[in-house]
């Protein structure tokens, strides 16, 4: 296994785990796969750039439905508009902070940027390796978590 393949299954991991630390439902984690795509097919994503030992982007998309009804799980309320935007980019956030804890775990050091609204169809450039993971939250949809990986 290559050092970057290695890094990215390390950073497929810890995403995996913050998920289930950030979102209280039931997660059913789908097959990885490759991600050659160039761009991202979801209304509503959020980008965090990942900086420090390991430079790489994490990608979080969904429906904007989807994105209200994790709010509404989390905080009571289905959120829409600005407050669902605002939402969505925070949720970004305690993944990948969550995300940068459990891989300092694992002796990698890292740190995130603010994150980035997307919406609609986005595309993405510069990454060399890319993996797709379809997170099913319990009876509410399907997250598309994309991690990628710079030299």
């Amino acid at each position: 296994m290559t050092m970057m393949t290695t890094v990215l299954t390390q950073l497929l991991n810890s995403t995996i785990h913050s998920i289930k630390m950030v979102i209280p439902a039931g997660i059913q984690i789908e097959k990885p796969t490759l991600y050659t795509a160039n761009s991202i097919r979801s209304s509503l994503s959020v980008l965090i750039g990942m900086t420090g030992q390991v430079h790489g982007q994490l990608v979080i998309g969904g429906t904007a439905s989807l994105f209200s009804q994790i709010s509404q799980m989390m905080y009571g309320m289905m959120l829409e508009g600005e407050m669902l935007e605002s939402f969505t980019c925070e949720l970004g956030n305690m993944i990948a902070g969550q995300l940068v804890t459990h891989a300092s775990n694992q002796q990698l050091t890292m740190d995130i940027t603010p994150p980035t609204l997307l919406v609609g169809e986005t595309s993405m450039k510069g990454f060399q390796k890319a993996i797709l993971v379809p997170i099913n939250i319990e009876e509410k949809g399907t997250l598309s978590v994309i991690v990628t990986v710079h030299e």
